[in-house]
């Protein structure tokens, strides 16, 4: 049976990083979810049917640069309150958590829905005012112009929706390892994820 590896948390929690560097170091598979949501979102922007493209979404279609952008975020955040769109994309995600090296996946609903019996579940988390500086310095790295307090009302504003909505809400599962980021540097939050999982492949 695959190694698998659920990551959750809000947005610029950190979570990207964290599975990005777990899965390098332990040699799994890695996908971002919120990329398939990014997708979807971007499609249905460009005029397309957001279920049928939920549908046929292929991995490959992922590489899309644009799928960074802040206006992928907001399409994803759209979408992703949709049941439908989120119960199209369960299958591809459950598959990809099936590949022979084991795989680690970062979302929202991972833990809790995707992958309930996944072998570690981690909710990485931190508070809003240090996402919305980290989302802020990203953003301005870019080009883009923007101010800190409307960086922070759309992380509190995407948090709202994430938690909120009726279909998989954003919530920590109830066996999941805490890991707040708020005062921690990226090594930091990287290391103690990775003696987390250390840990849990030596009691299973």
């Amino acid at each position: 049976m695959a190694f698998v590896v659920a990551i959750d948390g809000p947005a610029a929690a950190g979570k990207g990083t964290v599975a990005r560097a777990v899965a390098g170091h332990f040699g799994l598979s890695y996908l971002d979810t919120g990329l398939l949501y990014r997708a979807v979102g971007l499609a249905v922007n460009r005029g397309k049917d957001a279920i049928a493209v939920a549908q046929k979404l292929d991995l490959s279609q992922l590489n899309d640069r644009e799928l960074r952008t802040q206006a992928a975020a907001e399409a994803a955040s759209k979408v992703a309150c949709e049941p439908d769109v989120r119960e199209a994309l369960i299958a591809t995600q459950r598959e990809f958590a099936q590949r022979r090296n084991g795989a680690v996946l970062d979302g929202r609903d991972i833990g809790t829905v995707i992958c309930p019996n996944a072998n570690v579940k981690l909710y990485v988390f931190a508070s809003p005012e240090v996402r919305a500086a980290r989302r802020y310095n990203e953003l301005t790295m870019q080009g883009s112009e923007c101010d800190y307090q409307t960086v922070l009302k759309k992380v509190q504003d995407r948090d709202a929706l994430d938690e909120e909505r009726a279909t998989a809400p954003l919530a920590a599962a109830v066996d999941a390892k805490m890991l707040d980021t708020t005062s921690l540097k990226i090594d930091e939050a990287v290391a103690r994820a990775i003696s987390i999982i250390e840990q849990a492949r030596r009691d299973q």
